[in-house]
C-alpha cells in the first residue's frame, strides 16, 4: 500500500465510507483501509472528519438496534488519539457554502470537505467518485488506489 506511505506527516480528511469499510470489515475494502487506520493509530499521520460522519455512521446501527456497532463507531471517531471529529462551526459552514456554490456536490459532502480544509488536510480519503480534488487537497478515491 504505497499510497499509505505517501501520507506520512500529513493530515487526511476522511469521508464516512472508509470508517464503514474498516469497522464492518468490508470484504472488498478492508485490506486497503486497514493499513491506513493502522498508520493513523501509530501516529504516522493525523486524520480529521466531520461530525456529519458520526451522524452517517450511526444510522445503520440505530436502525438495527446494534448498540455494539454504534459504540465501535463512537470509539474510533471520538476517542482515537490521531482522529479529530470536528463539529460544524461557522467557519466550516462558510467554507462548505463556498464549495457547494462552486462544485456540483451535495451539502453533506461540502461539509465533509470544508471540515477537511479547515482541519488543514492535504488529502481527502473517500470512495465517492463525484468528489473533486480541490486546491491544496487531493481526493484519494479507494477504487482508484487498487
Amino acid at each position: 500500500m504505497e499510497w499509505v506511505y505517501d501520507l506520512q506527516g500529513q493530515v487526511v480528511g476522511i469521508d464516512s465510507s472508509p470508517f464503514i469499510y474498516y469497522i464492518e470489515a468490508h470484504p472488498s475494502y478492508l485490506e486497503m483501509v486497514q493499513p491506513f487506520f493502522e498508520g493513523v493509530r501509530q501516529g504516522k499521520f493525523r486524520a480529521v472528519t466531520s461530525v456529519v460522519t458520526l451522524l452517517e455512521l450511526l444510522v445503520h446501527p440505530y436502525r438495527r438496534n446494534n448498540s455494539q456497532l454504534a459504540d465501535e463507531y463512537r470509539e474510533i471517531l471520538l476517542h482515537s488519539n490521531n482522529i479529530t471529529c470536528m463539529g460544524v462551526t461557522t467557519e466550516i459552514a462558510e467554507r462548505a457554502a463556498i464549495l457547494h456554490s462552486e462544485q456540483p456536490i451535495h451539502t453533506p459532502d461540502a461539509i465533509q470537505m470544508g471540515t477537511a480544509l479547515i482541519g488543514r488536510a492535504t488529502y481527502f480519503l473517500t470512495n465517492d467518485a463525484r468528489l473533486p480534488s480541490l486546491p491544496g487537497m487531493r481526493v484519494l478515491m479507494l477504487d482508484q488506489l487498487r
